[in-house]
């Protein structure tokens, strides 16, 4: 066997490691910003998200729409089955007060007999049975009692809640569309693997059966070759099917093609990530405190509801011939409305959302415990994942170290090939073992952004 290509072969195996390792990656690939953002845009969860915080600013508009006048147009048509007219004791009065007032007006005595030819007016309809009314009315509230301004300030407060759920929900997707990606990168590095130990079972498969044909090895030594390359392509069988799933799981996320998704060619890249000290507060406090203050704001809406209304009215009328005796044509007046008891509801629904405030501030605490023990727990993993990506390195030098002795002892018949295999089988092993450290890395670096709040900065 030519000694120099199983050194490359050797070689191969460690520089897949090796490049991996001291590259050093401070952005994402742009290929996989791009399947974050085309997750994001698809992404369901983010989408309702987004229209109830569509709502909320809505909601906002409503409340400001009560100190907007409400203008409203009238008309009718109404049919009496009489006329309304005065009693009859009432109209008499009335016609003998004009016969006196004709009589004093023309010089006669107010005894004489009334002339009979001088006409007399019929006493009006109080209201005749045929109306039809077109009016306009004016509706304009002046004051709430701050009801509609603390209204205004819960929904922009739930607004500003639910767009921090959106932006946490985003750190969430973005996190899934990584930890997919990684994974290819792993099963990709891993076939690399597969190939290079491939390779080289084919070279000493050559070099057994010429070793056969010249009577210095036996065929049970090709048959046990011949084991160690299936049990090598039952791995690589996994490993694609692994690769298919994958691609599945990114088009599910994404909703990109998954012919696009195949032609991917992701590397596995040790992560090398600047991080502040300090930690950033994560969107998932931002929005419980929003939603604190939210519930608080409504809280004092409904208290509110006992401070007296001042509203404007106004009313006139388009038709006056139709108006009864006592309808005025047009009036506007100011009012107050001012309710002192309304059965304890306002009450109980202030101290209900109250309650809704403490119950936010409680799970805002707990919270904080959570994050602030997560990002030790974090820092503490991502320690140990360079740790053990350090390991798993000196793990690939010493099987490559182990491998070679055993190699050059069996080409001098001191070793059998059952050694050669084992030596090889550890040397694979050891390559999984480094890609794995890496994928392990990659992952503890990403929680350690996410529990302290940088994420979003990482991938946008």
């Amino acid at each position: 066997m030519n000694t120099n290509i199983s050194k490359t072969i050797i070689l191969t195996l460690a520089i897949i490691g090796i490049n991996i390792y001291t590259a050093k990656a401070q952005q994402l690939d742009p290929a996989l910003k791009d399947l974050i953002s085309k997750g994001l845009d698809k992404s369901h969860s983010l989408t309702i998200n987004n229209l109830d915080a569509e709502q909320a600013k809505i909601d906002q508009n409503l409340a400001k729409t009560v100190f907007l006048p409400k203008i409203t147009f009238n008309g009718s048509f109404t049919r009496l089955n009489d006329d309304l007219t005065l009693d009859g004791d009432t109209q008499n009065l009335l016609m003998g007060t004009q016969k006196l007032l004709i009589k004093e007006a023309i010089g006669m005595p107010f005894n004489s007999p009334f002339p009979e030819s001088i006409p007399l007016s019929e006493i009006p309809n109080l209201q005749d049975k045929n109306i039809l009314k077109s009016s306009v009315d004016l509706d304009w509230v002046l004051f709430s009692g701050l009801e509609a301004h603390n209204a205004i300030k819960a929904s922009k407060h739930k607004e500003t809640s639910l767009n921090y759920l959106g932006y946490a929900e985003k750190d969430k997707i973005a996190l899934k569309i990584i930890e997919a990606y990684d994974k290819l990168a792993l099963v990709y590095a891993s076939k690399e693997v597969i190939n290079a130990t491939k390779a080289y079972l084919s070279e000493q498969e050559r070099y057994v059966k010429k070793a056969i044909e010249n009577g210095l090895a036996i065929p049970i030594s090709l048959k046990k070759i011949e084991l160690a390359q299936q049990q090598l392509a039952s791995k690589e069988l996994e490993f694609n099917h692994n690769r298919i799933l994958l691609i599945e799981v990114l088009h599910q996320l994404t909703g990109e093609h998954k012919e696009a998704l195949a032609l991917l060619n992701p590397k596995l890249q040790s992560i090398t990530v600047i991080s502040n000290t300090a930690t950033d507060k994560r969107n998932e406090i931002k929005a419980l405190e929003a939603a604190e203050q939210a519930a608080l704001y409504k809280s004092k809406m409904e208290k509110s509801h006992f401070i007296p209304k001042v509203a404007l009215k106004g009313h006139y009328e388009f038709i006056e011939e139709d108006l009864s005796l006592l309808d005025p044509k047009w009036f506007i007046g100011v009012g107050i409305k001012w309710q002192v008891f309304d059965g304890m509801q306002s009450k109980l629904k202030s101290q209900k959302s109250k309650l809704e405030s403490q119950k936010y501030r409680a799970q805002r605490e707990e919270a904080e415990e959570l994050i602030a023990m997560s990002i030790i727990k974090a820092q503490l993993e991502y320690e140990s994942s360079l740790q053990n990506s350090v390991i798993a390195q000196k793990e690939v030098e010493l099987a490559t170290a182990t491998y070679e002795m055993i190699n050059k002892q069996y080409k001098n018949n001191l070793a059998s090939i059952n050694d050669v295999i084992e030596a090889l089988t550890d040397l694979e092993k050891a390559n999984f073992k480094l890609q794995e450290s890496y994928f392990d890395q990659r992952r503890a670096s990403t929680n350690r952004l996410h529990a302290k709040g940088q994420l979003t900065s990482f991938y946008k």
